[in-house]
């Protein structure tokens, strides 16, 4: 297990039944990399990995 599975795992138990946009997530993201600029990269990479999500390229 990595190290980042029980941060997933508490916010699936702890948020799971809350619905969101993902104007709101992006919002989200955002205030963390301007609280934690240190995860700028890991953060674009994982919002570019979401938005591109199901495309076929």
């Amino acid at each position: 297990m990595y190290f980042t599975d029980r941060g997933i795992e508490e916010l699936a138990e702890r948020r799971g039944e809350e619905s969101f946009n993902v104007e709101w997530l992006a919002q989200r993201l955002t205030e963390f990399v301007d609280d934690n600029p240190e995860f700028e990269v890991a953060i674009e990479r994982l919002a570019t990995w979401l938005a591109r999500m199901g495309d076929d390229d």
